[in-house]
C-alpha cells in the first residue's frame, strides 16, 4: 500500500485512474484505501476535489465497461469449458446467471461497497447478457457515488486518515451490505407482493382462529412484528456492546466526522435542529394527531388510549433506562440530564413523532402520502441526533440508542394497538 500511496502523491490523478480501471478488473488493490487517501490529499491541498472524483469515476466507469465485455465475448462456454477450476461449474453458473438476469443491474450500485462482489459483477452482467445500456446506467451512477463517499470521506477526516481510515471503511461495508439486503428484499417484496401478503395472512390464520378478517390488519401486525424482533436484536447488541465498554472507537470516530462536516457556523441552524426534538414540536403535532383522531377514526377511545401510553410510556421508559445504565455524557456538568445513555430526545422524537405519523396516515390510501410521513419523521429524528452530537449534549451511542429503544416501543405498540382492534371488529373484547 505505501507504494501506492507514494505514487498517488507524485502522479496524483493517474494513479487514481488506472488503479481503480485495474481493480475493476478484479486485481487486488485497495480501493477504498486509496480513495480516502486522496481525499486526504484534498484536504492538504495536493489535489483538487472536483478532479478527483471525475478521474476515479471513469477509472471505475473503464474498468466496469472492460469488465462487461471480456465477459461479453466469453460467454457461458468459457466457463462451462474452465469454470470448474474456479469452482464455478454450469450448475453454479446457472444459478448466479439467473440471479444476475433478474436482480444483477438492480444492485450494482450498491455492490461497490462489498469486497468481492464488484469486481465480478461485470463479468458476470456481460456473460449473463445483460443489456449494456441498462447496465451502463447502473454500473456508472454506482461508480461515482462509490467514488464521491469514499474521497470526500478522506477529505473529512483530514489529519485524523491514519487513525480513522480502517474504521470508517469496515462501516462503510456493513452498510454497503445492510444496504444490499434491504434493497433485495424490498425489490422481491414488489415483486411478490400479492403472494408475500397471502403467505403472512395465511401464517397469522394458522396462529389464532379468531383473527379470520381484515387482511390488511393483519398484515400491518405481521410487519411490526418482523421491526419489533430487528429493534430488539439490535437493542441486545447495543446492550452487549455497552456493557463491553466497546463504544469508545465509534463516538470519536462519528464525534468527529460531524464536527467536521457541520463546523461553528452551523451552530444557528442546530439550535433550530434542537428544537426539533422539544415540546414546542410535540405539543402542536399531539393536538392536531389527537383532533385527526376524533374526526377521522372509527376507533377513536382505542387509538387515544394507545397514543397516550406511548407518550407516557416513553417518557417513563426512557427515565427507567437512564437510571438503569447511568452512563454519564460528555457534558455532564452543564447539561441538567447528566445520564444520556439512550438519548431522551431522539427516543422521545421517534415515538411521538413516528406514532404520530402512523396514527395520521393509518387510512390513507395513497402510498405517496405514507413515504412521504416516513421520511420526514426519518428526516426530523436524524436532525435531533446530529445536534445533540455537534452540542457534545449526548455521545454518538446515546443517540443510536435512543433510535433503537425508540423504535422497538412504537413498534410494540403498533402490535399491540392492531390486535386489540382485531379482537374489538370481531367481538372478542366489547368496544
Amino acid at each position: 500500500m505505501g507504494f501506492l500511496t507514494s505514487w498517488l502523491e507524485h502522479y496524483g490523478y493517474w494513479v487514481l485512474f488506472f488503479a481503480l480501471l485495474l481493480e475493476m478488473l478484479a486485481l487486488p488493490l485497495p480501493g477504498e484505501v486509496l480513495m480516502s487517501y486522496a481525499g486526504l490529499l484534498i484536504y492538504q491541498g495536493k489535489l483538487n476535489w472536483f478532479l478527483c472524483i471525475l478521474t476515479a469515476g471513469a477509472g471505475v466507469s473503464t474498468g466496469v465497461t472492460l469488465s462487461y465485455w471480456i465477459g461479453f465475448r466469453l460467454g457461458t462456454p468459457f466457463f462451462e469449458k474452465y469454470g470448474t477450476r474456479v469452482h464455478l461449474g454450469p450448475d453454479k453458473l446457472d444459478k448466479i446467471s439467473y440471479w444476475f438476469q433478474k436482480y444483477g443491474n438492480k444492485v450494482l450500485v450498491i455492490a461497490y461497497f462489498i469486497p468481492g462482489i464488484r469486481h465480478f459483477t461485470g463479468y458476470f452482467s456481460g456473460v449473463t447478457r445483460i443489456s449494456f445500456h441498462k447496465y451502463a446506467w447502473y454500473a456508472y451512477t454506482g461508480a461515482f457515488i462509490w467514488v464521491s463517499v469514499f474521497i470526500s470521506l478522506g477529505k473529512v477526516l483530514g489529519p485524523k486518515w491514519e487513525q480513522y481510515h480502517h474504521t470508517m471503511n469496515r462501516y462503510l461495508i456493513y452498510a454497503g451490505i445492510i444496504a444490499a439486503f434491504i434493497f433485495i428484499m424490498v425489490y422481491l417484496y414488489r415483486k411478490n407482493k400479492l403472494r408475500f401478503k397471502e403467505m403472512l395472512t395465511n401464517s397469522l390464520e394458522k396462529g389464532s382462529h379468531n383473527f379470520h378478517s381484515m387482511g390488511k390488519v393483519k398484515f400491518i401486525v405481521l410487519a411490526a412484528f418482523a421491526i419489533f424482533a430487528a429493534f430488539i436484536t439490535l437493542m441486545i447488541g447495543l446492550i452487549q456492546d455497552f456493557l463491553a465498554n466497546e463504544f469508545a472507537l465509534f463516538d470519536e470516530v462519528t464525534s468527529y466526522i460531524i464536527h467536521e462536516v457541520f463546523d461553528p457556523d452551523w451552530t444557528v441552524w442546530m439550535n433550530r435542529f434542537a428544537i426539533l426534538g422539544s415540546y414546542y414540536v410535540f405539543v402542536p403535532l399531539i393536538v392536531v394527531t389527537s383532533l385527526w383522531i376524533l374526526i377521522k377514526s372509527k376507533d377513536r377511545m382505542l387509538e387515544l388510549q394507545s397514543f397516550t401510553i406511548v407518550i407516557v410510556g416513553g417518557e417513563a421508559l426512557d427515565e427507567g433506562l437512564r437510571a438503569l445504565f447511568h452512563r454519564i455524557g460528555p457534558s455532564s456538568t452543564n447539561y441538567p440530564f447528566p445520564s444520556t445513555f439512550p438519548s431522551e430526545k431522539t427516543l422521545i422524537s421517534l415515538t411521538v413523532c413516528g406514532f404520530a405519523a402512523y396514527l395520521l396516515v393509518r387510512h390513507q390510501v395513497k402510498l405517496k402520502v405514507r413515504i412521504t410521513a416516513t421520511f420526514l419523521v426519518i428526516i426530523l429524528c436524524l436532525l435531533v441526533g446530529v445536534s445533540r452530537i455537534f452540542f457534545d449534549v449526548q455521545y454518538p451511542s446515546d443517540v443510536i440508542a435512543g433510535y433503537v429503544f425508540g423504535g422497538a416501543w412504537i413498534s410494540l405498540n403498533v402490535i399491540l394497538l392492531e390486535i386489540l382492534r382485531m379482537l374489538r371488529k370481531n367481538g372478542v373484547i366489547a368496544k
